[in-house]
């Protein structure tokens, strides 16, 4: 299991920017898949982005294809996630999490996971 906190969170206006980074304690946290989850209030935990161990691949889900980038910097234990054009349903708590399925885009597929942190988008 690796230990991971995210920071970056915040109170935003639609139309915003934020980046979020996933700082993680791993002697070898190169060789884990990355992943950013959010769940609102009452809604489901739903996949946000996922990155490979070296950054080589990347994937999306569909409501944030186009405006959110993920990205990883191994020799700083990091990975980022760079969200722009913000929406006021992009409110949630946003959660990094490691895990070492290839391309996973379940929740129940990462072992190790981030407190998480509050994104608000204000209309």
């Amino acid at each position: 299991q690796v230990q991971l906190v995210e920071t970056g969170g915040g109170l935003v206006q639609a139309g915003g920017s934020l980046r979020l980074s996933c700082s993680a304690s791993a002697r070898t946290f190169s060789s884990y898949t990355m992943g950013w989850f959010r769940q609102a209030p009452g809604k489901e935990r739903d996949f946000v982005a996922g990155i490979s161990y070296y950054g080589g691949s990347t994937y999306y889900g569909d409501f944030v294809k186009g405006r959110f980038t993920i990205s990883r910097d191994n020799a700083k234990n990091t990975v980022y996630l760079q969200m722009n054009s913000l929406k006021p349903e992009d409110t949630a708590v946003y959660y990094c999490a490691a895990g070492a399925v290839l391309r996973s885009v379940v929740a129940d597929q990462y072992n190790s996971w981030g407190q998480g942190t509050q994104i608000t988008v204000s209309s």
